[in-house]
């Protein structure tokens, strides 16, 4: 039994006697980066306010700031009508402006038309939104860059 124990004893003293390992272990560190990284990715298309369209050009537009009151309505090329990121047909805008207007009757309306869509359509959005009772309606366009801004 004795020599039993001074074994035991032996191998404490060899772990005790090993060399630390003091290097960091960046691993972990790394699956964070890698995962926020990810996220940033995802997100940073979300940002931007309603469905990216392009823009007709204006040479001044008037300047006006996007709260979180506003509303964005975006009518994109092929004529569907997106209120915020939600897709609605042309026939259903103006009910659903309606509802909006009755939950929440102070918003400001911004319309994003692509300028590739015809004229009609557009009309026909802020048809939709003058029956709904909006009085704050706007028209989004792109700012022309002219020589002397370059």
């Amino acid at each position: 039994m004795i020599h039993h124990l001074g074994k035991k004893r032996n191998k404490l003293v060899a772990l005790g006697s090993a060399p630390l390992n003091s290097s960091i272990n960046v691993t972990p560190f790394v699956d964070v980066c890698l995962v926020l990284l990810i996220i940033f990715m995802v997100v940073t298309p979300m940002l931007q306010k309603g469905v990216p369209v392009v823009l007709p050009k204006t040479i001044n537009p008037e300047k006006t700031p996007d709260t979180e009151r506003q509303l964005q309505i975006s009518i994109k090329e092929d004529g569907t009508v997106f209120i915020g990121s939600n897709a609605r047909r042309l026939e259903e805008v103006e009910a659903e402006l309606k509802d909006i207007f009755e939950r929440t009757p102070d918003r400001e309306i911004a319309v994003k038309g692509d300028s590739r869509v015809k004229y009609g359509e557009i009309l026909m959005v802020l048809r939709a939104c003058r029956e709904a009772g909006f009085e704050n309606v706007g028209l989004i366009a792109e700012q022309v860059e002219t020589e002397s801004e370059g």
